[in-house]
C-alpha cells in the first residue's frame, strides 16, 4: 500500500482567503530526498506561490493540517498532527523488512517475519549493525 497523506493550510492575505492543499506521496519524497522537505514549500510550488513572496511568508505562519493518511502514515497521524520522525522510522523499518523477508523465506523457511517478532528484531538489528559498519 502506498504511503500518502493530504496536507493543507488556510490563511488570509490582502483580504483574500487561501487554502492550498495537496496529497503527498510519502514514499516518493523519502526515496528521492531521504527526508521531508518543507511542506510549506511543497504546497507553494504546487500552487504557483513564489517562495520569495509575502504571500509565502504569510502562508509559512499558517499551521499545516494533515488528514486522510494511508499506509504506514495512518499510524503516525493524530488530531491533524503528523509525526514525521515516527513515520520515517517505520518507513525505513518497512524497507529493511522488505529486504530481509526473502532471506528469511529462503534460508529459514519463514514466510512471514511478523509472526516471529524476536527473529525479526534480531535480523533488523543485524542489518543496522552491518549498515553502520560500512565506511
Amino acid at each position: 500500500m502506498k504511503n500518502t497523506i493530504d496536507v493543507h493550510v488556510e490563511f488570509d492575505y490582502k483580504g483574500e482567503s487561501h487554502a492550498p492543499r495537496m496529497t503527498l506521496d510519502l514514499d516518493a519524497l523519502l526515496e528521492s530526498k531521504g527526508e521531508f522537505p518543507s511542506i510549506h514549500a511543497l504546497l507553494a510550488k504546487a500552487h504557483d506561490i513564489d517562495t520569495y513572496s509575502y504571500l509565502y511568508e504569510v502562508m509559512r505562519d499558517a499551521e499545516i493540517v494533515f488528514d486522510n493518511a494511508q499506509g504506514l502514515a495512518a499510524d503516525c497521524l493524530a488530531n491533524g498532527v503528523f509525526d514525521q520522525d515516527v513515520f520515517i522510522a517505520k518507513w525505513r523499518d518497512s524497507k529493511v523488512l522488505g529486504l530481509l523477508q526473502p532471506v528469511a523465506q529462503r534460508e529459514l523457511g519463514i514466510a512471514d517475519l511478523m509472526q516471529h517478532p524476536q527473529l525479526k528484531n534480531a535480523l533488523i538489528q543485524a542489518y543496522r549493525l552491518g549498515a553502520a559498519s560500512i565506511c
